[in-house]
């Protein structure tokens, strides 16, 4: 099988050039083909010369990411379904607004940790994407969005955030190394104050990244205290709020902005109280950070609703008096189930875990 030149970030490019008797030059330019000019043909790459040229066209691609579906919403908001093999889907989500255009992308086929508002965890979890796979939603979607062609001065695609499908940091190598090429200037060049991990709190992997690949770091929260969080996101019964914490105030010593970002999703009647609102102003006071308030987007079979807009309102109020800066995420994308929460795709879900939460449930019955 030939080898994909979108898993590799720079270095080990030019490690596998020089394995090839290539001068490790050869890298670079090679990196700007693919991930700068969109270019799949060896023959067009016209700097690398006729001899290296062919060989690359017998023991290397650049293989896309099939397609399964690329819809887009009345809003504008486009939810792309690639195919990662095994039955197995995932999805990424191009969101444009009037001053930037995000990318919100998946590093898991599934997700393993189970949380309980998130259609994705009730899929379970079939693989880690491979570092081709992950960056490879980019690069289909520079593709599309005609971000490649040669004359366009200003991107569509100028933040791109790690928050699809899967936690980032259980997938951490190929997840490095997909961000490698994001910042790189011999491939996408974006800024690491315009690409963000999401994690549910994996507090080695906090500090892993921060030590490999400071980029923004956004925390889904969802909760003020163990008690609730334990119940809504099992994670935190392996790290708690306090090491969480911890790990963020370590994380900020070397982040490219000055502030953790916290999601926080609105359950109706759950953690939407003005009382969560202090507990949270109480448990954040040390730790500069700021609110991604987001309205809860139901999906088949979840066990909550979503919090009413006025009392969202108010529990911004209660943030904002307090001294934090607290943001209300729009909700775009639901008519096609690509809103936040809501990526599931059409993964068989081999953990078989759907089946066992409803013989249990029948067995307890």
């Amino acid at each position: 099988m030939t080898t994909n030149l979108l898993d590799f970030d720079l270095d080990a490019l030019t490690h596998w050039c020089v394995v090839q008797g290539e001068k490790p030059f050869r890298a670079r330019q090679l990196s700007r083909w693919i991930h700068q000019r969109g270019e799949t043909s060896f023959a067009r790459m016209s700097d690398l010369g006729r001899g290296f040229s062919e060989r690359l066209s017998g023991i290397a691609e650049v293989r896309e990411l099939p397609l399964r579906a690329d819809q887009i919403a009345p809003d504008g908001t486009r939810k792309i379904l690639f195919d990662v093999g095994g039955g197995n889907a995932v999805e990424s989500v191009f969101i444009p607004e009037t001053d930037r255009g995000t990318l919100c992308i998946s590093t898991q086929a599934g997700c393993a940790l189970d949380c309980q508002f998130c259609s994705t965890g009730k899929q379970g979890f079939n693989r880690n994407l491979t570092t081709g796979e992950i960056i490879g939603q980019l690069w289909w979607a520079r593709r599309a969005l005609g971000d490649f062609a040669p004359e366009v001065r200003e991107r569509r695609i100028t933040n791109v955030v790690l928050m699809g499908m899967g936690e980032p940091l259980l997938n951490f190598d190929a997840t490095v190394a997909a961000l490698r090429l994001m910042l790189d200037d011999h491939a996408y060049g974006l800024s690491r104050r315009r690409v963000t991990v999401s994690t549910s709190g994996i507090v080695p992997g906090i500090d892993r990244l921060r030590e490999a690949c400071p980029v923004a770091l956004a925390i889904s929260l969802h909760a003020p205290n163990d008690a609730l969080r334990d119940s809504l996101m099992p994670i935190n019964r392996k790290y708690p709020l306090r090491e969480l914490l911890a790990a963020c105030h370590r994380y900020l010593e070397r982040a490219p902005r000055d502030f953790i970002t916290f999601e926080y999703v609105m359950l109706d009647g759950v953690n939407d109280g003005t009382e969560h609102a202090r507990e949270l102003a109480v448990l954040l006071r040390d730790l500069p950070c700021k609110f991604n308030l987001i309205p809860f987007n139901p999906f088949p079979g979840a066990a909550f609703g979503g919090t009413p807009m006025e009392r969202i309102r108010r529990f911004q109020a209660r943030l904002m008096d307090s001294g934090y800066v607290t943001t209300l995420r729009k909700t775009r994308g639901q008519s096609i189930d690509a809103a936040c929460g809501q990526l599931a795709g059409e993964i068989q879900d081999r953990t078989r875990r759907t089946l066992r939460l409803r013989l249990a449930a029948e067995a307890s019955s």
